[in-house]
């Protein structure tokens, strides 16, 4: 588990110095397709909206009896920012999040992923500042689909 979220860290760090004219963004999302995460956004051209990617890294532990489990969600996606004023953006997106989860109560550890879709506001100041998401973000796998489900990030546009 560790060396895993050490290999997502490193990656995500040497993604980013090598990018520098594009547009790139760190926020921290509650909901939405990493449950409680910190994630990475950037622009793929030199604009402040168009298309983009998104990775991150959230999950959650519980223990209770001695009993505990734990879950790391890798949320993956694209989006795509539209917008006239270059601050205020409708953002619309999809993706896939695997999830790791330990479970010290059953059998062990197990993977699965879902897939998520993304319709929602984006203030994005031009010049970088304070950045704020709110919006819906369906997710499904094979057992089903969930309609309405919310993310709402607040972060840093640089």
């Amino acid at each position: 588990m560790k060396s895993l979220l050490s290999t997502v860290s490193f990656l995500l760090l040497a993604f980013c110095n090598n990018v520098h004219a594009q547009a790139k963004s760190v926020f921290v999302e509650l909901g939405g397709p990493g449950l409680a995460s910190v994630n990475y956004d950037m622009r793929f051209q030199k604009t402040e909206g168009g298309f983009g990617g998104r990775i991150g890294i959230g999950g959650f532990s519980i223990s209770e009896d001695g009993t505990s489990a734990s879950a790391i969600f890798l949320p993956i996606g694209v989006n795509y920012l539209l917008g006239k004023d270059e601050r205020n953006y409708f953002e619309i997106g999809g993706g896939i999040t695997p999830v790791f989860i330990n479970d010290n109560s059953s059998d062990g550890s197990f993977t699965s992923t879902f897939g998520h879709l993304n319709f929602g506001y984006r203030l994005q100041p031009k010049n970088g500042g304070f950045l704020f998401r709110a919006g819906i973000v369906p997710i499904f796998n094979k057992n089903g689909f969930i309609p309405y489900y919310f993310g709402l990030s607040f972060g840093y546009k640089f």
